[in-house]
């Protein structure tokens, strides 16, 4: 499968291009494409291995090390794109998992996904000075696992977003009065979604109940969008934003059939095709989808699929 070329989508500014009809609409209205696992473009093969992995995962590497690597790498890389270039390309929506080092001193925290990945900070000050350019651009920024991590962790990182974002980090309000028109006023651009006890009672992190991801955990196409429909099907009771997940996700026997392969190889190319079918089907709106992500985003015409919903939010209040 080609992979389209960096850049030649335009979508740099696409929510700040949206009609004045689009940017009154309650954010959760809208649609916005998604990154699974967005970090995972730079995994660490020297690094110890995450702790979100079992026990005898770890085993494993310990005993075949690097050999071991090489190949969780190819089953812990879902994304190709720095964050840069997936907000160059329309990401606005970012899937964040995150953990101490093993041994390491200090607080630091990094990016997991069964290997470890750059330091958190790395991450935002690139998505900051993306924002830095693109002032009407917004993101969402999901920590929804956390590993490894102590009260001190935390207390860290959350100091650290308030360090790099400052004033575009939008306060905790009411779903439904938060519009991009709503954001450009009080020049916010950054939502920060925590997973976590610790951040109860902080105004500027919102809650994880505020955008619910449910997972189908399957490797069958039919089941993941069976699995979506019923969950969008529920979404009105939250009163929240949304995320779909349009992705697969391998097992055990998964990994070992197409273990030279890899995730992007064996799994994601060949059933994209579908997953994009059901994508292009969808439409935004109080009842519809929301945010969408999805594994290697560059390629196929992700982002552009997933923006180009909001049209029909058009053509509705053109007949109505």
């Amino acid at each position: 499968m080609k992979t389209r070329p960096e850049g030649s989508d335009g979508n740099a500014d696409w929510m700040g291009s949206l009609c004045p009809v689009l940017t009154a609409l309650p954010l959760k209205h809208l649609a916005v494409p998604g990154s699974h696992d967005s970090f995972s473009f730079w995994m660490d093969e020297q690094a110890p291995v995450a702790p979100d992995q079992t026990a005898v995962v770890k085993r494993l590497a310990a005993v075949f090390r690097l050999l071991a690597k090489k190949v969780m790498k190819k089953w812990s890389v879902t994304q190709n794109l720095t964050f840069r270039e997936q907000l160059e390309g329309g990401i606005r929506y970012f899937d964040l998992r995150v953990s101490s080092k093993p041994g390491e001193k200090g607080h630091e925290v990094y990016f997991i996904h069964g290997l470890f990945g750059h330091k958190v900070r790395d991450g935002l000050e690139d998505i900051n000075t993306f924002l830095n350019v693109h002032r009407k651009e917004v993101v969402f920024l999901d920590f929804n696992h956390h590993y490894a991590m102590e009260e001190q962790h935390h207390r860290y990182l959350i100091r650290m977003l308030r360090e790099v974002f400052g004033p575009k980090i939008c306060r905790i309000s009411l779903v439904e009065d938060v519009t991009l028109d709503f954001l450009w006023d009080r020049q916010f651009q950054v939502l920060v979604f925590y997973h976590h006890l610790y951040a109860e009672g902080c105004p500027l992190v919102w809650p994880g109940a505020k955008i619910p991801a449910p997972w189908a955990n399957t490797t069958d196409t039919t089941k993941l969008i069976h699995f979506l429909e019923t969950t969008l099907g529920e979404r009105p009771k939250y009163g929240s934003f949304h995320v779909s997940q349009a992705v697969l996700t391998p097992r055990l026997t998964t990994v070992i059939r197409g273990l030279l392969g890899g995730l992007r190889k064996y799994l994601v190319e060949k059933n994209l095709p579908t997953i994009m079918t059901w994508v292009e089907a969808q439409k935004p709106g109080l009842n519809g989808v929301n945010i969408i992500t999805s594994d290697f985003v560059e390629l196929v015409d992700f982002a552009n699929t997933v923006i180009r919903l909001n049209d029909l939010l058009l053509s509705e209040r053109a007949v109505t």
